[in-house]
């Protein structure tokens, strides 16, 4: 199974602008190929349209003459795709999965910190023009405090976490300000049995910390959280 965390240097920013917040508009045909080689297999069929293999999920992409990905949907499809087939780990392996998560309003990332060199998995609320879609029909939207639907930016990262594992977050702010509180407070009343596995909430200044220092400390939080076993007389 081949995992996001599988890319480096312009394959995996590559991957960071298919999710980037607001959408990108000018990115490359040739370096999204470049990235789902890395990710899967990539055939050229006989009509000229391209498809695309990964974790035994197909996507055909129709034969262009633009360099660019032209348009806002081609790229919420491009999306969708990598969600769709990013590998989830199995029952044992999740079991015994450390998972650090760092949320705030603009995005969460999901780490396993146990695995050296791996790149976050990036969770973003709706775009924009969706959530002003639904905006109004909703008590949040009030006075320029617009926040995502947290069904629709929760709901997500929840199901990363549902397979098990412990549990840190990581994240900024107090009160209904922070999003980490409220993430953790959503998770008691929607998926209490993942809630369970949340060892702590911690206040960091995420915003000047690199994700090797956030790693890191992490690491040192399950080092210490692991109960000593007494010797034996």
């Amino acid at each position: 199974m081949k995992q996001s965390n599988a890319l480096s240097g312009s394959q995996l920013r590559t991957y960071e602008r298919i999710f980037q917040h607001p959408i990108t508009h000018n990115l490359s045909w040739h370096d999204v190929l470049g990235m789902f080689r890395q990710l899967g297999t990539v055939e050229t069929e006989a009509n000229g349209n391209t498809k695309v293999t990964r974790n035994g999920q197909v996507m055909v992409l129709k034969a262009t003459q633009s360099k660019d990905v032209g348009d806002a949907d081609e790229v919420m499809a491009l999306r969708h795709f990598l969600k769709l087939t990013e590998a989830t780990p199995s029952q044992s392996e999740a079991e015994g999965t450390h998972w650090l998560l760092v949320i705030d309003h603009h995005e969460a990332r999901l780490f396993r910190t146990e695995m050296n060199g791996s790149e976050p998995k990036r969770i973003l609320p709706y775009e924009p023009s969706e959530y002003f879609r639904h905006a109004h029909h909703s008590r949040e939207f009030s006075r320029g405090k617009e926040k995502p639907d947290s069904g629709t930016f929760f709901e997500p990262v929840a199901k990363e976490l549902a397979a098990g594992g412990q549990i840190l977050i990581f994240g900024s702010g107090a009160g209904e300000s922070s999003e980490m509180l409220n993430f953790a407070n959503w998770l008691k009343d929607h998926h209490p049995e993942i809630s369970r596995r949340v060892l702590a909430t911690i206040v960091v200044d995420e915003s000047h910390l690199t994700d090797g220092q956030l790693l890191g400390k992490a690491r040192h939080f399950y080092k210490d959280a692991q109960p000593v076993t007494p010797a034996s007389h």
